[in-house]
């Protein structure tokens, strides 16, 4: 049985009950109980499972953390690192999301998601993983939503102690599209705080 089960389900980095339904709508939930404790799957939050012999790297934890709380995108210091913007290792993914604040401690990684307005909920892209959507933030929405949502940083001290590699940034964003998101903020002190930060990391050498 545990055999025909993985077939059909394998494609998933995450399943849930309901995907477990579509195959099999008498499926007997005490089977997945049994099968966690053989080590055949692990359990992240109710409702939501994965296989153990998923090979994890960002790109997988990343698609779990769209799978267990949605709406949401992967932003902040998660996609900041993913974009090789700031030192940062995968120890937690950070997500954003419209729906309220929430955090899932699992076994394989803790997912963090910070609530921002419906009105903010764009600026990410969809990139293409085991066949799946993963939802990341674009270089520019990953810095606003992290600089939105931080606002201590406002100084240049407050900048330089953040580690920011200006000079990969300056390579990959487009300085037109993060201005033009930024204005979507609609909040005159959050502008102004971003034109110092791009004065800053311009006048890096």
């Amino acid at each position: 049985m545990y055999k025909d089960f993985y077939a059909k389900l394998k494609v998933f980095v995450v399943f849930t009950l309901m995907d477990i339904r579509k195959i099999d709508p008498k499926f007997y939930r005490h089977q997945l109980n049994e099968w966690q404790d053989k080590g055949y799957i692990k359990k992240l939050r109710r409702g939501y499972y994965m296989f153990s012999d998923v090979a994890l790297d960002e790109n997988a934890l990343s698609l779990i953390a769209n799978r267990l709380y949605a709406p949401s995108y992967v932003s902040f210091e998660s996609a900041l690192s993913y974009y090789g913007l700031i030192p940062e290792g995968v120890y937690s993914i950070t997500s954003a999301s419209s729906r309220k604040t929430a955090k899932f401690i699992t076994p394989v990684a803790e997912f963090s998601y910070r609530q921002i307005k419906s009105a903010l909920f764009f600026g990410y892209q969809i990139e293409q993983f085991w066949g799946q959507g993963l939802r990341i933030a674009e270089v520019e929405k990953a810095v606003l939503d992290y600089l939105y949502l931080n606002p201590r940083i406002v100084e240049a001290a407050d900048f330089y102690e953040w580690r920011f590699n200006s000079e990969e940034f300056l390579v990959k964003a487009n300085l037109t599209k993060l201005r033009k998101y930024a204005g979507m903020f609609k909040n005159k002190r959050f502008a102004e705080r971003v034109e110092k930060f791009l004065f800053l990391v311009q006048s890096v050498k």
